[in-house]
This record gives structure tokens, sequence and C-alpha cells, in this order.
């Protein structure tokens, strides 16, 4: 059993210290960054979440779920003009980084594969087989298996690990940052990702190749669920 690092949080603390953050200081507005439009498939709580973030960090998300566009109206409303909503095909077309964040089950087939031929698809889907179990893949990890069904795209496990109210307010919370992983065989596409991650306030961490680097992230691997500063997750990776 590996060590833990000092001061590192136990998974059943993620999100119990959401009260009473106040912000970090302000990144610097000289900076120039690009911000891109980011689709969303998926908009449960996580999903909802990552839209939110996105849009207070400037950048634009088109957003889709399983219902129809017609049932995300409060939620493109509350965004405002930097949001939009459209059907999952659709959304991933209007997209120039895609987000998977819906049950696992329901990612193959989603999506007709040459919309995302090309593309930056970051998959933070988990694979379970019911409530808190891990799916058994054999020795493939759910990531692999994402990039088996979209050949096309360049996919990047990531944004799976942290608990959705840990999400909500710890990029903007004081002290140090909270990192996100990454994963992949393409090393501008996890580049692009880590921009992403940076943008909202955490330290990007890459974990390696997409299979070895994803299983450490998904469901029953030592990385789900479990907060960790950019020097705890350093550390762990070196260890």
């Amino acid at each position: 059993m590996r060590t833990r690092v000092a001061g590192e949080l136990h998974p059943d603390q993620v999100g119990l210290d959401r009260h009473g953050l106040t912000p970090r200081a302000a990144r610097n507005p000289a900076i120039e960054e690009r911000h891109m439009r980011t689709g969303i498939i998926g908009t449960g709580r996580i999903g909802t979440v990552l839209a939110r973030i996105l849009v207070a960090a400037g950048h634009e998300v088109v957003l889709a779920n399983a219902r129809g566009p017609q049932t995300l109206g409060p939620l493109v409303a509350e965004l405002g003009p930097a949001a939009s909503a459209a059907h999952p095909a659709k959304a991933a077309g209007q997209a120039e980084l895609l987000v998977l964040m819906v049950p696992f089950d329901s990612v193959r087939g989603l999506l007709p594969p040459h919309v995302v031929q090309d593309k930056v698809l970051v998959d933070a889907t988990n694979a379970f087989s019911g409530p808190g179990a891990p799916a058994d893949l054999g020795d493939r990890g759910s990531s692999d298996l994402v990039a088996q069904w979209y050949p096309g795209a360049q996919v990047v496990k990531s944004l799976n690990t942290m608990h959705f109210e840990t999400l909500a307010v710890a990029g903007t919370a004081a002290g140090e940052r909270l990192a996100h992983f990454t994963a992949g065989d393409d090393g501008k596409a996890k580049e692009i990702v880590a921009g992403i991650i940076t943008d909202l306030g955490f330290a990007p961490v890459d974990t390696g190749p997409l299979h070895s680097g994803g299983i450490l992230q998904q469901p029953g691997g030592p990385l789900f669920n479990r907060p960790l500063t950019e020097a705890q997750a350093l550390a762990w990776i070196s260890h």
C-alpha cells in the first residue's frame, strides 16, 4: 500500500471544506489567452458545474444532453450569451474541444464518429457496474474503449476524478491549487486540456499514456475521487 502524502485529504473529505473559501488572487488580465468553445455532452451535476466554471473563466460552451436542447433553456439563460444548447452531434460539430460527462454505458454510439474526427475528446466518464463498484473491463481502461469507439479523435482522460462540489469552488479558493490529471497519447491534445485546467484555477498533472495513465484515474484507480494539491500529485506520480 502506498504511503499517504502528508496533508493529503481522504476521499471522504471531498466537498466537506467547500464553505467559507476565499477567492484566490485574480489572474493577470494582461496575459492573453485563447478561450475555446467547449462542448459538454451531459448536463448532470458535474456537467452543469463544468459549464458554470468554464463560462466564469471566459470560455464559450455548447451544451447537450439526451433530452434535447429545449430542456437546457434555464441553464443557458443563467450562463448568458457565452452558452448555447444543441443536440449532441450538432454540439460536437460546433465545439473545438468536447467533454463527455455522460454515463459510461451511453458513450458507444452516442456520436457519429466523423463529428469528432481530429478533435480533442476529453473522456470524463466513469465506468461503474453498480453503485460505487468499478466496472470489470479486464485489462482495458475505459478510455481505451472510448478511443476504440472514436478512432479519429484525440482522446484525453481528464476531469473525472473530482467530486462536483469540490470542482465548483476549489479553482477559486485560496491556497495551493488542486490537481486535475491528464492522460493521453497525443502531446498537443494534452497541452490543450492542460490549458483549460489552468484557466479554471487548477493544476494540470500528466499521468502518462492513455492506457496506463487513464487506469490510474478511473474508478478503482489510485487517483479517483482523491483531491490532491499540485505538490502532492507530483510527489505521488514520481514515487
